[in-house]
């Protein structure tokens, strides 16, 4: 079985299943559930470090989890974050670190922000490297952010999230992830590009949706030094191995969702 492009992906008219993994049994697993492109997030600073958020993520940590990943989906699309302070500085240090990750296995580059950031997707895109550019709530922002808030809500926010949309695709982005923005504000952007949108807490209209394995299992609750009683679970998660007993089952379960479009339901949307 040879890995699929992203184009031929996309050509199936199907909706795009993605979920976040970390290691070879996880990727192993998630492939054979039929997930179509695995997420080597920066979520891991959080979900297996136990930190606050994901700006103390390394490249080295990126280039060894996207490693592991590859080696257990070896047929499967992987999708790999580039971590705080590894691209934001100059196109050609985000050419080198994103070099870097394509070596040890990674498909696709994803890196946070519009704006400046859509010279260094150009820049990527022109020497090779497929990238998603996220939008909306941006993790590595949280500080700037305030928080973990819904994006797009104000006119002229939403605004800026649709300019920079546009901009991401015409500037040679394969991908967009939405996460955090109103589904109203997710429909216009999918309907305003031509490439693919992956949203997680954007609406059922994306072009697929992403979760976090661990939301998906419902095993995550806060960081390693919270009450796990104190923690309360985003909107857009949805525990799908409450229904099943088997790990196996509640991605498969997961992927059809997607697939039927019974997820995300309205309650798992802004």
């Amino acid at each position: 079985m040879s890995k699929p492009s992203l184009k031929q992906l996309i050509s199936t008219g199907e909706k795009i299943a993605m979920l976040t993994c970390y290691d070879a049994s996880f990727a192993k697993l998630s492939a054979a559930a039929g997930v179509d492109i695995l997420l080597v997030g920066d979520s891991l600073g959080m979900v297996l470090q136990g930190a606050e958020d994901t700006l103390n993520v390394t490249m080295q940590d990126m280039l060894y989890h996207t490693r592991c990943v590859a080696a257990g989906a070896p047929d499967t699309l992987i999708m790999t974050d580039m971590p705080f302070g590894s691209y934001e500085h100059s196109p050609e240090l985000a050419l080198a670190n994103a070099q870097q990750l394509v070596a040890v296995g990674a498909d696709i580059i994803k890196i946070e922000g519009g704006g400046e950031m859509v010279n260094t997707a150009s820049y990527l895109a022109k020497n090779g490297i497929s990238v998603c550019s996220h939008l909306g709530f941006t993790p590595q922002s949280v500080k700037q952010l305030g928080g973990y808030k819904i994006q797009g809500k104000t006119p002229d926010s939403a605004r800026q999230i649709l300019q920079d949309a546009v901009a991401m695709s015409t500037a040679g982005a394969d991908m967009l992830l939405l996460e955090m923005v109103p589904a109203t504000l997710a429909k216009q952007v999918t309907e305003s590009v031509n490439i693919p949108t992956i949203g997680i807490g954007a609406g059922s209209d994306c072009s697929g949706q992403v979760l976090v394995l661990q939301d998906l299992l419902g095993i995550y609750n806060g960081s390693a030094r919270k009450n796990p009683a104190d923690y309360k679970a985003p909107r857009f998660a949805k525990n799908f191995l409450v229904e099943t007993n088997s790990v196996q089952q509640a991605v498969i379960d997961y992927v059809q969702a997607v697939k039927n479009k019974s997820f995300p339901a309205v309650e798992h949307s802004y």
